[in-house]
Formats: C-alpha cells, structure tokens, sequence
C-alpha cells in the first residue's frame, strides 16, 4: 500500500498592505482603453475582485467629490449689433426675447456654451461624457 503525497507548507503568507497610490496606479491602468482588468489584477498579483472594490472605492470617492459646489461668475455677453428680422420690425413696441448664453469652464481649456433653453437632461448627459475623459 502506497502512502498519499502530503504537502507541507512551511511559511505563512501574510497579508499585503497596499498603499493608497499603488491602488490609485492599478485602478488607473485598469481604467486604460482596451486593457483586461484581469490581467491587470494577475500582474499585480491580487484577485481581479480585489481589483473592481479598489475601483468601486476609489471612484466614488471621486464622484463624491465632483458634486461639490463651484465657483460660478455671471459676466455680460458681449454686446452684438441687433439684426433685423421682420418679426421684430413688424412689432416695434415688443421686445425680442433676449438670448441668454450659459458658458461651463470644464477645465484644461474646455469650455461648454449652451443656450438657455438646452434639455436640462441632454446637457447632464454630455457634461457626464465630457467628465469622464
């Protein structure tokens, strides 16, 4: 009768502490465009679920920190010579309704001009995509 190979581990493997900018580098490389966030995880050394928790963390930390209030400065429009039209020349005791021009500074240069009657969920969605490259 033959015995059963036994293994026997010698070391105890301890946990890894992880700092913050080794997690914010990993999260950040598995964020890149067309990069598995499997292979990430397994270069790292860690399970791709470890991976996903420091994403979940780490971004909504972010998106935490987006919805803060910012600075807002109401400036004039820059004065255009009046066209025209003859809506407005067939009334002259009527005043056109004035256009009103909303400019968003995103930051790095970006900036956002709207009219005042843009679809409030139009605008949420392309500042959501604008956001997030």
């Amino acid at each position: 009768m033959s015995m059963p190979r036994v293994e026997v581990i010698a070391s105890v493997e301890r946990r890894r502490r992880w700092s913050r900018e080794e997690k914010e580098r990993l999260v950040a490389a598995s964020l890149e465009p067309g990069v598995s966030v499997s292979e990430v995880a397994r270069s790292a050394g860690i399970h791709v679920s470890q991976l996903f928790r420091w994403r979940k963390d780490l971004c909504d930390r972010v998106d935490a920190g987006s919805s803060q209030l910012v600075p807002v400065e109401i400036v004039p429009a820059a004065m255009s010579p009046a066209v025209e039209t003859p809506a407005s020349s067939a009334s002259p005791g009527r005043r056109r309704r004035e256009s009103g021009i909303i400019e968003i500074e995103l930051g790095g240069g970006r900036r956002v001009r709207v009219d005042r009657d843009v679809d409030a969920e139009a605008l949420r969605r392309v500042l959501d995509a604008l956001g997030s490259r």
